[in-house]
């Protein structure tokens, strides 16, 4: 395993961002729509409801993040079908590190509670990217294979 590759670094650098960008969207924009419904103060931490609220930022973005790269995909010429599956198969691992660390950065900043604090979005990008990151890498190393071309 040659960590020094530069060109990969690289490489897995940009999928690392398409990725972000994907995740980033479902789960902005549905800590956006807690904040704006303040459910902070309706649904407090430890309720029957908070829990699976508190998932769905992180499903809303990875499905985003899979809906974002079958689109590339397609764009780059795949079928439908080949598409979903890569988006699928070869990230799925890495977008859902991506969003646990997005999600528990954004957790910090609003102590528990629902919602997003504007603060905490450039933390969130900042951990989302790093944290996948350096199994893009490995992946692309060690495999050859990663999400976009």
């Amino acid at each position: 395993m040659n960590w020094g590759n530069k060109a990969n670094w690289r490489r897995s650098a940009g999928n690392t961002t398409w990725c972000l960008l994907g995740c980033s969207i479902g789960e902005f924009g549905t800590l956006a729509l807690y904040s704006f419904l303040d459910l902070a103060s309706s649904v407090p931490i430890g309720s029957t409801w908070y829990w699976p609220l508190l998932i769905l930022p992180l499903i809303n973005g990875l499905i985003t993040s899979i809906v974002l790269e079958t689109l590339i995909l397609i764009r780059g010429q795949m079928g439908f079908s080949d598409a979903l599956k890569t988006a699928l198969g070869m990230s799925f691992i890495s977008m859902l590190m991506m969003e646990v660390a997005m999600e528990l950065t954004d957790l910090w900043f609003t102590k528990g509670e629902l919602g997003m604090n504007p603060i905490a979005i450039p933390f969130m990008l900042i951990v989302g990217f790093l944290t996948p990151w350096p199994f893009n890498y490995w992946r692309l190393e060690k495999t050859g294979k990663c999400c976009h071309g």
